[in-house]
């Protein structure tokens, strides 16, 4: 069967304000959201974070979807160095993890590193999981290579004091969904809540903040299913997350 093509979908959707709110500057912020790859339905996801984070926070969105269900795609988008320029943040819900060139892998890290905010969910995790360097990883704040099985994870915030997590309920569980095992968080990674291990005990970030050179990244290791994604608190979370990163929480 011949594989669908390579889609390149373009939304602006401006937007008004509510739910989290910006301080001084109600103007869009001009989002890029890179998806694609393995293991989930990123059609669904796609439409269901645009939308959903659109309710909380005044975004125009790009939509780059590519890939297929590769395992180790690699996007002509990063053959720009300015790829990231325009945007305000880059949220980074993509899965290949067996991409593995590290001169690939840096061209995305160093738009980062040089400002450019970002949101990182689920299997971006898992993504570059192949490659020997750990540029990927220090940009993400976590390192992690598997996961527990599907579950609902009760949620606890170890650092309620956050902006994020103003007003997130201290017993909300999340939808059925994975519990990625975070084997290190790096060193300026900061945990804002924790799940716990149903086969080991032992509780792994579920949502935290990193800094990486001039950027700031929230980053989330739920996103596997369709519930997940489409959960009001989770989405909630995530917009906070962005407007946290491009300094407008």
């Amino acid at each position: 069967m011949m594989k669908r093509p390579c889609i390149l979908l373009l939304s602006l959707i401006p937007l008004l304000t509510v739910g989290c709110g910006t301080k001084n500057d109600n103007s869009p912020i001009s989002a890029l959201l890179i998806t694609g790859g393995c293991c989930h339905d990123y059609d669904f996801q796609k439409q269901a974070l645009t939308s959903g984070i659109s309710q909380h926070a005044p975004v125009e969105w790009t939509v780059v979807q590519e890939g297929g269900e590769s395992k180790n795609f690699q996007s002509k988008l990063y053959s720009n160095p300015d790829w990231a320029k325009e945007y305000d943040v880059v949220v980074h819900n993509e899965c290949f993890a067996n991409t593995d060139d590290p001169s690939y892998i840096s061209k995305i890290v160093d738009a980062h590193k040089e400002g450019v905010p970002a949101v990182v969910i689920h299997c971006a995790m898992h993504t570059y999981r192949a490659a020997e360097v750990d540029d990927w990883r220090e940009f993400l704040g976590v390192t992690t290579r598997r996961h527990d099985h599907q579950s609902h994870y009760p949620v606890s915030v170890t650092n309620p004091d956050h902006p994020i997590m103003e007003d997130f309920p201290s017993d909300w569980v999340s939808p059925k969904d994975e519990l990625y095992i975070i084997e290190k968080l790096w060193p300026n990674a900061q945990s804002l809540a924790t799940g716990t291990s149903e086969e080991t005990g032992k509780t792994h970030p579920v949502f935290w903040t990193n800094q990486y050179g001039n950027a700031r990244v929230f980053g989330t290791t739920f996103g596997h299913t369709n519930e997940t994604i489409a959960n009001p608190q989770f989405q909630e979370i995530v917009s906070r997350g962005l407007l946290w990163a491009t300094g407008r929480l």
